[in-house]
């Protein structure tokens, strides 16, 4: 008989939730650059975004079996049309910020990816039937401005790569649309495992056409990469259980930090002034969204009742980020 695990009731703790949300925010940004590695010939011969995919999956399917081996918890029936969807759309958008990543400064496609809830906030107005304000709005065109900027779209800087992480934003956006619905009616844990169950079935169908044998240094890199996404999943559930979202969001955006870091220390690339200039524009938009989702919502509420699930997105059943409020990283 399996064992149910009990709801614990975990005090607020605000500086605890800043340093889980640093924490994951590491944890991403250290997946892309993992992602990096593996698609150029830092560790071998470059692996295909789609190997790189699976194997963010398979190893984050461990991770979660493993943890339910061992906890037990009680799962519900799925609704296993719904939680396709949403992993095709996570799916894709893992893999298009994979392949930005081995083009493009890790710092310039993580930041074009934070554009997802601005994607998601425009896809709920006919999916979802939310009506949008002017702030939402304003949010909205601040966030596509600073994308532009990071596309650099005159025919001597113009970036092609960039437009895979334009690619990721809108399938994560789509992601969290799905997202919505699907957490309303299941649990955090079992939406994260069910959603690393299909996602390594369908990255593993995707992957047969382009496999290759990975050399010891990529398997290495690969099963870490599985490993830091779950990890960054837990520790942004966690997070969230101890602060409002609101509260919690905008340490996300530390990402960006490491991500820039990550790739300086390891690829000696440096931000350029129109990356900084193009991240700031893009995270004063998403950071507008989110105070004015705060603002509206009661203090303590998540956003669509998702409690600490964002992160399906890192937590994208992995904390996906709350979807008007945190950009996520998520797969």
């Amino acid at each position: 008989m399996k064992a149910h695990i009990a709801a614990m009731d975990v005090r607020p703790n605000p500086p605890l939730a800043a340093a889980l949300t640093l924490l994951a925010s590491a944890f991403v940004a250290g997946t892309t650059l993992l992602a990096k590695m593996l698609g150029t010939e830092t560790l071998g011969p470059p692996l295909h975004p789609l190997q790189v995919s699976q194997g963010r999956f398979l190893f984050a399917l461990m991770a979660f079996s493993s943890a339910a081996l061992i906890l037990r918890p009680r799962l519900t029936r799925p609704a296993w049309a719904t939680h396709t969807l949403r992993v095709v759309f996570g799916w894709g958008g893992v893999s298009f910020m994979f392949a930005a990543a081995a083009f493009i400064p890790l710092s310039d496609a993580t930041a074009i990816s934070f554009l997802n809830p601005v994607v998601a906030m425009l896809l709920a107005i006919p999916l979802l039937g939310e009506k949008v304000g002017r702030w939402r709005v304003s949010a909205a065109v601040i966030a596509v401005v600073g994308a532009m900027v990071l596309l650099r779209p005159t025919p001597e800087a113009f970036q092609p790569a960039a437009l895979l992480a334009l690619g990721a934003a809108l399938s994560l956006g789509c992601e969290l649309v799905v997202i919505k619905r699907l957490t309303q009616r299941e649990g955090a844990f079992q939406i994260l495992l069910i959603n690393n169950l299909i996602g390594a079935l369908i990255a593993s169908a995707a992957a047969l056409a382009v496999w290759q044998a990975p050399t010891p240094g990529q398997w290495a890199a690969l099963a870490g990469l599985g490993l830091l996404m779950a990890a960054a999943q837990v520790c942004f559930v966690n997070a969230i259980r101890r602060a409002d979202a609101s509260f919690v969001s905008p340490f996300w955006y530390a990402t960006l930090v490491f991500a820039a870091l990550y790739d300086y220390l390891i690829f000696a690339e440096a931000p350029d002034a129109v990356s900084g200039l193009g991240a700031a524009i893009i995270v004063a938009g998403a950071a507008l969204l989110a105070w004015r989702e705060a603002r509206l919502r009661p203090s303590g509420a998540s956003p669509s009742g998702t409690g600490p699930m964002p992160l399906a997105a890192p937590p994208p059943s992995p904390p996906e980020p709350p979807e008007s409020q945190s950009p996520g990283p998520r797969r």
